[in-house]
C-alpha cells in the first residue's frame, strides 16, 4: 500500500523554527505526501513553499487544549483560511464534552464550521479522555455541527490513535464523514492497520520515513 496520499506530514511542536517549518514542507513535497500540519503562525509561509506542488496546507485551531472560547477558535479559523490553508483541525471542547452539555460542544464546532466554508474541518475529540459511549457521543455531534472528519487525537493528550478508536469512529460516522488517525503513529505497519480499520488520513511527525516504508 501506498501510503503517500494518507499521511499528513505534521509539525505542531512550540520550539519549531522558520527553517524546520520550511524543511518540512519541502519533505513533504519531495515524498509527494498528501498535506502538510503545521502551527497557524507559519500558515502563509507553508503555502508559499508549497505554491503549485499538490501537498495540502493543514493548520489547527484551539490547539492543543480545546479550551478557547468558540470566538477565538472561529477567528483563527478564519484567519487561518486567509492565509492559505486547505484544511483546518480544531480542538473541540474537551472539559464540555466530559461535563455532557453537548448543546455547548455543538455551538462550539458550529462556529469553526462557519468560518471556514469551503475548506475541510476535522474535529479533534481526543479519544484518550473519554469513554466508548461519550466517544460515540463526541462524533456525532461533530458531525451534526458539520464536520468532515472526525480525528483520534492532538498528540498531546492521554494518548494517541488506536486501531479501536478507529474503527469506533468508522461505525458511528458510517460514511457521513471521514476518520483521521493522529497521535503515537510512528511506524508504517502501524499506519496501514489503521487504513484497514477506516482511517481515510493519517497525522504523524515521521511522515517521510513511515510513507517510504523506512520506519
Amino acid at each position: 500500500m501506498d501510503l503517500s496520499g494518507y499521511v499528513e506530514h505534521t509539525l505542531l511542536r512550540a520550539d519549531a523554527t522558520v527553517a524546520d517549518v520550511e524543511r518540512h514542507c519541502r519533505e513533504a513535497a519531495g515524498g509527494e505526501l498528501f498535506g502538510v500540519c503545521v502551527s497557524p503562525v507559519y500558515v502563509g509561509r507553508a503555502r508559499q513553499w508549497l505554491d503549485g506542488t499538490g501537498v495540502r496546507v493543514v493548520t489547527v485551531a484551539g490547539f492543543p487544549l480545546g479550551a478557547s472560547a468558540s470566538a477565538a477558535k472561529a477567528e483563527e479559523a478564519r484567519v487561518a483560511v486567509l492565509d492559505g490553508a486547505d484544511e483546518v483541525d480544531m480542538v473541540a471542547a474537551i472539559g464540555l464534552a466530559l461535563s455532557e452539555e453537548w448543546a455547548a460542544v455543538e455551538r462550539d464546532i458550529r462556529a469553526v464550521r462557519d468560518a471556514t466554508r469551503g475548506r475541510v474541518l476535522k474535529v479533534i475529540l481526543e479519544t484518550g479522555y473519554f469513554s466508548e459511549a461519550r466517544i460515540r457521543r463526541a462524533a456525532e455531534v461533530a458531525v451534526g455541527a458539520g464536520a468532515d472528519f472526525v480525528k483520534t487525537s492532538t498528540g498531546f493528550g492521554p494518548r494517541g490513535a488506536s486501531v479501536a478508536d478507529v474503527v469506533l469512529l468508522r461505525d458511528v460516522v458510517a460514511g457521513r464523514a471521514q476518520v483521521k488517525a493522529s497521535g503515537g503513529i510512528r511506524t508504517a505497519a502501524f499506519a496501514r492497520d489503521l487504513i484497514a480499520a477506516g482511517a481515510a488520513r493519517i497525522g504523524t511527525s515521521n511522515g517521510v520515513a513511515l510513507a517510504r516504508g523506512d520506519v
